[in-house]
């Protein structure tokens, strides 16, 4: 026994000592990066790794705690090593990777999603699939069979849910629940189509498969809703843990009462600039205006996706930002019915880090010329506003460069501040820049667009430091955000579901506002705007607090968060 203890502090006191240079840093990232992906399988074949495809995340019990204590213990390794004497770059690489643990780890002792959220079963399982389907990275049949592979694991994941959950949350329940009566199509429709090249014995041996996934995915589904009157409402963070977000995970040089002000002052802002329109009313998409209405969902995805093409000769004529030559195709798809209790507005899916196929794809929602939602009437009225948040010159085009970024910790750093206030900004870079009319319609979806993501983050800071209730969200979306019924209990559900997705817009693009003033300030009489787009993006999806660092040689902004 006594050798054994010996031995034991041996390896770990070699550990310790290894890991105190830069090299050394970049070793356990790597480690890590292979770590997580097999941990992760789901999550591996969403970012273009498809090793593990007939794979699903172990939860059982021990699994889970297994997981936690290695990403606690390798935080611990990082924040010890002597990172303050390093150069400004190895200095930006431990920043960086520190971050990303601190991540996980605040997530698992906070929320304990595994205890409390009922969506991250059904959402493996829905993702376990839809990550097989959304791109032709292999054939039919290998995607099918690892589908299969799939869908036999699924009970298990459903029985393991049901013994986790042992402190399930009300709200979060009522969206799972939600999810897993809607993943019928997925799994009887979508998953079908690569059926078509299995012999007789393999397809018969998917649809069972898949009939077992389904009754135990239902069965889960009636599960929580016995139990639902016996859950907690709703539970928030809190103030501390908040903030401790805020400073550790995202490197933000403000508090949450700080964020709520950026808030409430960009939320009157572009209030007040609705109502300078000389129509207030085209703040409020109308199908009624538009020129030509769709007739179909295909003559719908059509319409939007077609002016693509229009923005991206207005960019290079402007030369506004650089577009690779590997940046690929950008399409518009249906938003699969699983997925829209928590995006009404349809999603973003980027290439992968991993991704060999460099496209990408908005999934909107089912279309239909009489829908009160939002993003349909806008969508109609004109796509624009919301085709460049989601395509080029926003998400797609901002993360298909982070995507080649050279280093590695950089590379699989996914700052959602940058990534969404990228995208908001670019919508009124657009308009200040020319594409649209003063007083059009896509002008006033930009101010609505901008009002609402202000809303929310009056939405997710009050509701997760306690403040406000589900149901206050929900009216201040639809009062402050001008948003419908519809979309206001969506986006509420969301950031109840996403703490701190919901602040990232606007704090996003206040923070490159804030830099693009500096940067010109800096390059006097030889600014050039696209000039800055691309040395923005070309850093990937970084903090802006690092970024500012990088651009201007002043890390204030990162010594604040860091105080």
């Amino acid at each position: 026994m006594k050798i054994f203890f010996v031995l034991l502090f041996t390896l770990v006191s070699f550990t310790l000592v290894q890991a105190q240079t830069p090299s050394d840093l970049r070793r356990l990232a790597d480690e890590y990066y292979r770590w997580r992906n097999q941990n992760f399988p789901t999550a591996s074949s969403d970012m273009g790794l498809h090793t593990w495809d007939d794979k699903l995340t172990d939860y059982s019990l021990s699994a889970v705690l297994a997981r936690r204590l290695y990403v606690t213990d390798l935080l611990n390794k990082v924040r010890a090593m002597p990172a303050a004497s390093w150069a400004k770059d190895d200095r930006i690489d431990w920043l960086l990777f520190r971050s990303q643990l601190e991540a996980v780890a605040f997530f698992n002792r906070v929320m304990d999603p595994e205890a409390t959220d009922p969506q991250v079963y059904v959402n493996e399982c829905s993702s376990g699939i839809f990550s097989l389907l959304k791109k032709e990275y292999d054939t039919p049949r290998v995607r099918a069979v690892a589908a299969t592979a799939r869908l036999k694991q699924m009970p298990f994941v459903m029985d393991k849910a049901k013994s986790n959950l042992t402190r399930p949350v009300q709200l979060y329940a009522r969206l799972a629940i939600d999810s897993a009566r809607s993943i019928d199509g997925l799994f009887n429709d979508s998953l079908m189509t690569l059926a078509k090249d299995l012999s007789p014995a393999e397809k018969n041996n998917l649809v069972t498969a898949r009939d077992a996934a389904l009754k135990s995915i239902h069965s889960f589904a009636d599960w929580l809703e016995q139990r639902l009157p016996g859950m907690v409402p709703f539970k928030p963070m809190g103030v501390e843990n908040y903030n401790y977000l805020l400073k550790n995970v995202y490197l933000l040089p403000l508090d949450a009462g700080q964020v709520e002000m950026l808030g409430q002052t960009e939320l009157a802002r572009y209030r007040a600039l609705e109502s300078l329109l000389s129509d207030p009313s085209l703040a409020d998409p109308n199908p009624a205006r538009s020129k030509s209405i769709p007739t179909d969902q295909q003559d719908f995805l059509k319409k939007y996706e077609s002016r693509q093409t229009e923005m991206i000769d207005f960019l290079k004529s402007r030369r506004l930002v650089t577009i690779p030559s590997h940046v690929g195709p950008f399409q518009i798809r249906q938003l699969p019915e699983a997925f829209k209790p928590t995006s009404p507005g349809g999603f973003m899916n980027p290439p992968g880090v991993y991704d060999k196929d460099n496209s990408g794809f908005y999934f909107i929602p089912t279309y239909n010329p009489a829908s009160k939602n939002f993003y349909i009437r806008a969508a109609i009225e004109d796509p624009r506003p919301i085709l460049g948040h989601e395509g080029i010159p926003g998400h797609f085009l901002q993360l298909s460069i982070a995507n080649h970024v050279s280093n590695e910790i950089r590379r699989q750093h996914f700052d959602g501040i940058i990534i969404e206030g990228w995208a908001l900004y670019t919508e009124e870079m657009l308009m200040r820049t020319g594409l649209y009319p003063d007083n059009s319609a896509a002008q006033g979806q930009i101010l609505r667009l901008s009002r609402y993501r202000a809303a929310r983050i009056g939405v997710d800071v009050n509701l997760h430091t306690g403040k406000w209730t589900f149901d206050q969200a929900v009216n201040y979306f639809m009062e402050a955000g001008g948003l419908d019924r519809e979309a206001a209990e969506g986006e509420a559900a969301g950031a109840a579901a996403y703490p701190s997705q919901k602040i990232t817009y606007i704090t996003g693009k206040w923070q490159i506002m804030r830099l693009l003033g500096r940067y010109r300030d800096k390059r006097g009489a030889s600014f050039q705007l696209g000039q800055f787009h691309d040395d923005l993006l070309k850093n990937g999806s970084l903090p802006l607090s690092i970024v500012e660092w990088i651009l201007l040689d002043d890390s204030s902004s990162l010594d604040q968060a860091l105080k």
